[in-house]
């Protein structure tokens, strides 16, 4: 499942590839490149922007399995890579059905703070039972802030965070503190873990991406209805006048998990 719009993955795409942690990359890669079985499952694929940053870096043959409920993206992905990549299009919530045969690497990217406990739950108990080991990266941790600060920024934030933990499809979101949970599953499971973070900062040379990540934002603090829309609307202006000045930066915080056997 994503369910994202191809333009916002597009401007992502980038900012995602610079923010990984490079040691956990350089982790998976080497996981891959050790496994036994030879597939790499990529679930909730997007257009195939895990593929894309890890394939080049793999130095070995592979198979690539991407896995998405979206079948749009999928063409996007098939159309841009033609015959590389197997795709599937699949709904994540039936784990007992997700195409593990012969897989050694489970990868996932701005994933797993979209799930539920009970989805996590049972994710990491079947590639536990299956001996397969997992890179999810770019989780978002709640973490939100700029470097010309406005009087609600807080506010705007803690709001935001509050929807993050409404039902996206997997139940209701552990939003923010997806990582740890996700963490402490696979630890629970029998794993070797490693987290570190990967930030988004964001300055004027991805004004576009802002200006999406920003409306993003107002949609959720609008649901939300904690604050009224004048005040909504005054931070959002700022916010907007900052996109593309030199001096300002946005950061927004995100974790990278690690886990094998």
């Amino acid at each position: 499942m994503s369910g994202f719009d191809r333009n916002w993955l597009a401007l992502r795409e980038p900012v995602d590839a610079r923010s990984r942690d490079r040691a956990l990359l350089e982790g998976a890669v080497e996981a891959i490149e050790n496994a036994a079985k030879g597939t790499v499952l990529d679930i909730g694929c997007g257009t195939g922007s895990t593929f894309r940053m890890l394939a080049p870096e793999v130095g070995k043959d592979v198979r690539w399995r991407l896995f998405d409920r979206d079948p749009h993206l999928l063409d996007e992905a098939g159309r841009r890579h033609g015959n590389v990549l197997e795709l599937l299009q699949g709904d994540l919530n039936d784990i007992e059905a997700l195409p593990l045969a012969d897989v050694g690497l489970v990868t996932a990217s701005a994933l797993f703070d979209l799930c539920s406990e009970e989805f996590v739950h049972r994710f990491v108990h079947r590639i536990a039972e299956a001996g397969i080991g997992l890179y999810a990266a770019l989780n978002y941790d709640g973490e939100m802030r700029w470097s010309k600060p406005h009087p609600l920024d807080e506010v705007i934030a803690a709001i935001f965070n509050a929807h993050q933990l409404s039902d996206k499809g997997f139940g209701v979101a552990l939003g923010p503190s997806a990582w740890e949970f996700l963490a402490d599953r696979l630890r629970k499971n029998g794993y070797t873990v490693r987290t570190a973070g990967s930030p988004w900062i964001m300055t004027a040379a991805e004004a576009d991406l802002q200006r999406l990540f920003l409306a993003g934002v107002m949609r959720a603090v609008f649901e939300y209805g904690e604050l009224d829309e004048e005040e909504i609307g005054d931070w959002a202006d700022f916010r907007h006048r900052m996109v593309d000045r030199e001096d300002s930066l946005c950061h927004v915080g995100h974790q990278d998990v690690l886990a094998l056997q």
